[in-house]
């Protein structure tokens, strides 16, 4: 046997946007912005979705915790590249590592599952019109969205696990700007051919087979409005259609070529744009794609700013 040195690790060193050391104050402040938009902009869509009675209906129901699950999934990964941006320390131990990786991975899941659920609901309501009541009651909607808080949580702890019970060795700078997958595959030592296939696996379960579900569904809304004989009724069809169609091409179109690329070659700056998009961009754009372009959302929270006014 051959001694070699390893230093194992017990520390890494986010790069995040380190290629620009003189934009880091730019960076700051236009992260800074962008959580504080999501904070309001999703914290509103929870306020108007459980005060206004207009807005007590299953679409909404699902809005208000997919804004939820947008708050916390933005708030695993933000506040850190904030402090890193502000602070240039940009140390994180392997603990604080695995905590942020095995929220960031819940969450992600827990949003894929219910892009998939809020797909579902559109359906129904499109495509089933006269058994939607029946199909999309309270009790049917609260056993989806637990479905979708809870089915990820044990394979994603597992995956975590998995992960980090590869020692890592040599480098310690993560690629990256906070903890992911593909990053902290590449810095393992050893064999690491079952991280590479838990994380096909998780693209597969949690990635490629919501993406069609919603597809499939989408496909069948589409025909359904084709036949709609009023042109007021399938214009409003394609604006509440289209405007869920956004955020998922962009949530799983950027993580699916983020992940599934990582198999073959990794690109840290093509990861971390992508990565933007998925963890950013997103839960950024959700409020205003839901809310501003919404007639019936926009109704709701003129209400409820009259009754406070008058209060």
């Amino acid at each position: 046997m051959v001694d070699t040195n390893i230093t194992i690790m017990e520390d890494f060193i986010l790069l995040g946007f380190s290629d620009f050391p003189n934009s880091q104050g730019f960076l700051f402040v236009v992260f800074l912005i962008i959580y504080v938009s999501i904070l309001l902009g999703n914290g509103l869509i929870i306020i108007v979705t459980n005060v206004e009675l207009a807005l007590q209906t299953p679409m909404y129901y699902f809005l208000g915790n997919f804004s939820f699950v947008e708050i916390c999934y933005t708030s695993v990964t933000l506040p850190r590249m904030l402090v890193n941006l502000w602070s240039q320390k940009r140390n994180i131990s392997l603990l604080s590592c695995a905590v942020q990786l095995c929220f960031f991975l819940i969450l992600a899941s827990i949003e894929s599952f219910l892009l998939a659920v809020m797909a579902y609901d559109r359906y129904v309501a499109i495509c089933r019109p006269l058994y939607y009541p029946i199909i999309m009651n309270h009790k049917m909607c609260m056993k989806m969205v637990v479905g979708s808080w809870v089915s990820g949580i044990p394979v994603m702890i597992m995956q975590t696990y998995q992960v980090f019970s590869v020692p890592f060795c040599g480098s310690n700078k993560l690629n990256h700007i906070f903890c992911d997958m593909p990053p902290l595959i590449k810095l393992a030592c050893g064999d690491i051919s079952g991280d590479e296939f838990f994380l096909f696996v998780d693209c597969f379960l949690f990635g490629l087979i919501p993406f069609l579900m919603i597809l499939t569904s989408y496909i069948r809304i589409l025909n359904t409005i084709l036949k709609l004989s009023s042109t007021t009724g399938r214009s409003k069809a394609f604006s509440t259609c289209s405007s869920h169609l956004i955020v998922v091409c962009l949530f799983y179109g950027s993580g699916l070529i983020a992940y599934l690329q990582s198999n073959f070659s990794y690109s840290g700056k093509t990861e971390k744009i992508f990565s933007v998009f998925y963890t950013i961009v997103t839960p950024m754009i959700n409020p205003m794609i839901y809310s501003l372009r919404n007639k019936d959302f926009i109704a709701a929270m003129k209400r409820l700013f009259s009754k406070c006014v008058k209060n």
